[in-house]
């Protein structure tokens, strides 16, 4: 029984993530219990334990009086996420060198070829998906479940700030890939290491925010002492 909930409630935090990245619940907006148990049919324990998940990867957050509600990310946060990609991408890309088998380079010699085929019949649709398949094959080939988990969660909480788009130079692009591939295959961790570097360090401007957001403003002094106010008036 245990071991059927743990799954059910898997299942909905990802039915749940999905529908936040995907903006069918949009940032701010509240997830009521019983309503979302009624969307994946299913009861309210395991959307309880996936609304605990999901607050701890930072999709969700309680709000008083309000109960879970839809994060809403700050223009800090979003950027903030760019950064740790930069970091972690790298890493993974070293250990992948490092740690890869055979399945893993079967399946991203695979993903390079389709990408430059893709890429050089202005295929650009299909280059993002593909190019989520290669950066997730490259996690798992990492060897290391912790940073491959870290790595899927950095991306898709970009997936869900930023609009995804495909890269200017998409033919570069996918060379750029085939040339992370081969120093994979050769156990290169440095060269796999550098050309990880160059892939995450896109300019700022390739990535657009799904929607304006800034920093929370901070209160003035008369509404910080009328909330002091209200509040001693409470107790």
């Amino acid at each position: 029984m245990s071991e059927t909930r743990r799954i059910s409630a898997h299942a909905v935090c990802t039915a749940i993530r999905d529908d936040i990245v995907s903006g069918a619940f949009p940032p701010g907006s509240r997830l009521i219990e019983e309503l979302l148990a009624r969307r994946y049919g299913v009861s309210r324990v395991p959307v309880r334990e996936a609304l605990r998940t999901l607050a701890s990867e930072g999709f969700v957050t309680t709000r008083r009086h309000a109960g879970a509600c839809v994060a809403e990310p700050t223009e800090q946060e979003a950027a903030d996420l760019l950064d740790v990609r930069a970091l972690l991408e790298p890493l993974g890309a070293a250990r992948a060198a490092q740690r890869r088998t055979e399945a893993h380079l079967k399946v991203l010699r695979g993903l390079v070829r389709l990408g430059r085929e893709r890429a050089r019949a202005g295929q650009v649709g299909e280059l993002c998906p593909l190019g989520d398949w290669f950066d997730e094959t490259l996690a798992q080939a990492s060897g290391s479940p912790s940073l491959a988990a870290l790595l899927t969660q950095v991306r898709r909480k970009i997936a869900w700030v930023y609009v995804p788009e495909p890269p200017a130079r998409p033919v570069e692009t996918w060379e750029t890939h085939a040339a992370l591939v081969d120093a994979v295959v050769r156990r290169d961790a440095e060269r796999a290491r550098s050309l990880a570097v160059e892939r995450a360090g896109r300019p700022p401007g390739a990535f657009r925010l799904r929607r304006p957001v800034t920093a929370p403003e901070v209160p003035r002094a008369a509404d910080r002492k009328r909330a002091v106010n209200t509040a001693s008036a409470r107790i």
